[in-house]
């Protein structure tokens, strides 16, 4: 018996000591907007009809770690303990809530209502929709907070703040925090070119939102990243030239029944061309 345990003990220590003089297999390598001034996200509106449970396995999958938060994720009207709760659990899949929005303000309690969201929630930054008439009040707001303030544009789909240019007239005299949230694919899709656009007015972009369409108007739609007609290549160098440090959030609204391949493939062709243009 004495024997049959010796012999036992020698085989586990042999097993041990071959499996410690086993290489260590290299780890991927990380991804590479790690090495870049700019952060790769998510924009919530990705996931409006998925929980945030969904959403952040989703993103823990492709090692994102920034999420735009929407306000179905984390409503308006949370608690300090429930927002405390959003984190905590964001904060399990190593994911941080950077921005709120976009919400759309159509009142002087809309502005009041969101500002204090944002204060609440924890952010600097709000992805904002405005009437026209509140921007001296939006302007008020800013000051006091001392937040930023990134207006989504829409393209033709509606009739204010259609592309760069007409954010940056609608902004240009206001306090330098408001400014736009870069959609590159409604840019396009009225016409313009948002790699002269982020370099025009990079100076108040304060939020990007990643996605490709297919076409210069309307009729243009939103595919998955590299399907479509924007220069991605020129776009990263872009951001790299005018040293943009803020966050391009993917906002993937193509099959949102079923996004997840169209995600994986978006954020998988946006990396490639991170490395492919250093």
């Amino acid at each position: 018996m004495k024997k049959l345990l010796t012999l036992t003990v020698l085989i586990v220590f042999a097993q041990l000591a071959v499996h410690a003089q086993q290489p260590k297999r290299p780890d991927p390598q990380p991804a590479p907007e790690t090495q870049e001034n700019f952060k790769l996200g998510v924009a919530g509106y990705t996931f409006h009809k998925f929980d945030l449970q969904t959403t952040l396995e989703t993103l823990q999958r492709c090692d994102v770690h920034y999420l735009c938060i929407k306000d179905f994720h984390l409503p308006v009207a949370s608690t300090d303990e429930e927002i405390a709760a959003f984190h905590a659990k964001c904060a399990e899949y190593g994911v941080k809530g950077y921005a709120v929005g976009p919400l759309y303000m159509k009142s002087k309690e809309d502005v009041d209502k969101y500002f204090d969201y944002a204060k609440r929630v924890g952010v600097n930054t709000i992805v904002g929709v405005p009437n026209y008439d509140l921007l001296p009040y939006v302007d008020e707001k800013v000051k006091e907070y001392g937040f930023f303030y990134a207006i989504h544009l829409h393209g033709p789909d509606i009739d204010i703040y259609q592309d760069a240019d007409e954010v940056w007239e609608k902004t240009k005299d206001l306090d330098p925090r408001i400014g736009m949230c870069l959609d590159i694919g409604h840019d396009t899709r009225n016409g313009k070119d948002p790699v002269a656009d982020l370099k025009k007015y990079h100076s108040r972009v304060f939020d990007i939102h990643l996605k490709d369409v297919t076409g210069t108007t309307k009729l243009g739609y939103s595919v998955e990243v590299g399907r479509g007609i924007i220069d991605f290549p020129a776009f990263v160098k872009m951001m790299r030239k005018v040293n943009y440090t803020g966050v391009i959030s993917l906002e993937h609204e193509r099959n949102m029944d079923n996004p997840f391949m169209g995600i994986a493939e978006s954020i998988g062709y946006f990396r490639a061309m991170i490395v492919a243009t250093r």
